[in-house]
């Protein structure tokens, strides 16, 4: 078993085709339509689209703010732009908490969302959210592995899996999954023993299920390297698992990756989830894989890519 075993296979295929968040006919409401009515239908439209529910949740609540400003009694088409930048104002100045740089950018985005698919939709006739300024806010890179860090951490796991003493295949397992699939924290704790598909021993995948409709898209196969399967076996040996391949909590894999790193004398940044997620992805964009292939591969819908990709191009540039 060499470091080689983990290299990332560069192909991958998604089980269903994503969803759009496009907008859709909405014939119950009216012009004269009251606010806190087309808020409800807005909610519905969401998870119709397959919204995120990180998404649902934030959007539902500043429009939350929206109605108490405006008063759920508030006319659609009597909605000006003008009072939006005065609920804007109010927001940050006089409600009595005043929102980060972030929030108010993402409150924005929500108030352009939701009064352009009232435009789109044919409710209203002009969106008063058009003019509203939008900014960006800069969030700072993710960090990732450098190759001599991998190899690091890859050469500490392997002395973890041959330790006469004390042998752990977990660490190895773990580590040799995230790196070749890029996979989530809440993915990787959902695995079942089963969604590592053996039936062909030279291309064994990694197969990552979400039943939610609203989320098909992001289901996935992924191919991972055949070297994979013998620390595999060692681990089901040891660990017994039931049902679930890591029969633990999400935060005791946290201590494991954070362990990994501790013995590779990774110093730089700690180990965990996300940085093996996009140190994942950058080894991918480096080695030439496409980005509609990569975009698939992480199960990220389009919207959610434009910012992902600009970050991993940014990445492999440093």
């Amino acid at each position: 078993m060499s470091e080689s075993t983990i290299a990332t296979p560069d192909t991958s295929t998604s089980l269903d085709v994503e969803m759009d968040p496009t907008t859709a006919a909405v014939p119950a409401l009216r012009a004269n339509s009251l606010l806190g009515d087309a808020v409800a239908e807005f909610e519905e439209h969401m998870v119709r689209k397959g919204f995120s529910d990180n998404t649902i949740k934030a959007f539902r609540n500043d429009l939350k703010i929206l109605r108490t400003f405006m008063s759920d009694d508030a006319v659609l088409r009597e909605i000006s732009n003008q009072h939006l930048n005065e609920f804007l104002q109010w927001m940050q100045s006089e409600r009595g908490r005043p929102c980060s740089a972030k929030t108010l950018a993402r409150r924005i985005t929500t108030l352009k969302v939701f009064f352009s698919w009232l435009r789109e939709t044919g409710v209203i006739a002009t969106d008063p959210a058009e003019e509203i300024i939008q900014f960006s806010v800069r969030t700072p890179l993710p960090t990732i592995l450098h190759e001599d860090e991998i190899n690091k951490l890859v050469r500490a796991c392997q002395d973890w899996l041959w330790d006469r003493d004390k042998s752990d295949a977990r660490p190895y397992l773990l580590v040799s999954l995230l790196l070749q699939t890029g996979m989530k924290k809440s993915e990787c704790a959902k695995l079942l023993i089963e969604d590592i598909d053996r039936s062909r021993a030279q291309s064994p995948e990694l197969v990552i299920r979400y039943d939610d409709v609203r989320y098909a898209h992001k289901s996935r196969r992924l191919p991972l390297h055949p070297n994979i399967l013998p620390p595999l076996d060692q681990y089901l040996a040891q660990y017994k698992p039931d049902r679930f391949l890591f029969d633990c909590t999400p935060r005791n894999l946290e201590y494991v990756l954070d362990e990994a790193g501790k013995r590779a004398k990774i110093k730089r940044t700690q180990v965990g989830f996300e940085t093996l997620r996009w140190t994942s992805a950058v080894r991918d964009y480096k080695m030439g894989m496409k980005d509609e292939q990569l975009r698939l591969k992480m199960g990220l819908s389009k919207v959610s890519w434009r910012e992902t990709s600009t970050k991993i191009q940014q990445l492999a540039g440093r």
